[in-house]
């Protein structure tokens, strides 16, 4: 008995993670924006949607809205800027830029469908308006590059395997929910195309590309000899970002 129980469960077990790996060849599309193959399992309403239900505990999190309306202005003037030049204004994303009062952590991010967001903290570092511009652009990619949808379908995949893995053991269910960290974690490919992606965006709205390596500056010192600014967490090195920068803007400008 205890024999045909473990075969019947190593069956389902093995079920599960065929169909995960099925779905996942499934969902493989490529990025109208980008060009690159990307396995994504919802559509841009559901990242729409998946960005509003986050943006005001996010907002929260990090000390609400900051109240200064000239600079929340000049954030929103100089983020749709970008966008209205750019392929971001083809895509249906609803692009809203927000302030956050935070004065400690030296952060910008972005959730699915178009909710972008840059601390005080280190908005107050910045030189110029291109240099917010650097910050706002590569946000930007992230959304139109899909990067948390991208996350989250590697997630649900992970999930499912563990699950057909370990089904003997616990039958729960298949996807847990989204986490905010699997919304905010990027790796380093996708830090990169953002950054290629926001110098295009400068490029295109009149900004000078080149002050987005002052922004890597301006991180690279905040991180000191020992701590990390959470915008540069699992980030690539900052004086590799600076040289991939320099090429990106070669490149656009040969173009």
């Amino acid at each position: 008995m205890r024999s045909k129980n473990f075969k019947i469960r190593l069956f389902i077990g093995l079920a599960i993670v065929a169909f995960a790996f099925v779905q996942r060849c499934n969902s493989k599309e490529t990025n109208p924006y980008t060009g690159r193959t990307q396995v994504i399992n919802m559509t841009s309403d559901q990242e729409i949607a998946i960005g509003l239900d986050n943006r005001d505990e996010m907002a929260q999190q990090h000390g609400g809205l900051h109240p200064n309306n000239q600079y929340q202005a000049l954030v929103d003037n100089v983020g749709n800027k970008l966008v209205n030049n750019s392929i971001a204004r083809e895509t249906p994303y609803n692009y809203e830029f927000h302030l956050l009062a935070d004065e400690n952590a030296i952060n910008a991010f972005a959730l699915p469908g178009g909710q972008i967001f840059i601390t005080q903290a280190l908005f107050s570092k910045l030189e110029n308006e291109d240099q917010l511009a650097g910050v706002l652009g590569h946000e930007i990619g992230h959304v139109i590059g899909r990067h948390s949808a991208e996350r989250i379908a590697e997630s649900e995949f992970w999930q499912k395997v563990s699950t057909g893995a370990s089904v003997g053991a616990d039958m729960g269910g298949l996807v847990g929910g989204i986490g905010q960290q699997t919304l905010l974690k990027n790796g380093r490919g996708d830090e990169l195309e953002s950054d290629d992606l926001g110098v295009l965006f400068m490029m295109k709205a009149g900004y000078n590309p080149e002050e987005m390596i002052g922004v890597m500056q301006i991180l690279k010192d905040a991180a000191g000899p020992n701590r990390v600014p959470e915008f540069q967490s699992s980030h690539p090195d900052p004086d590799n970002r600076m040289e991939k920068i320099q090429e990106a803007i070669e490149k656009y400008r040969n173009q």
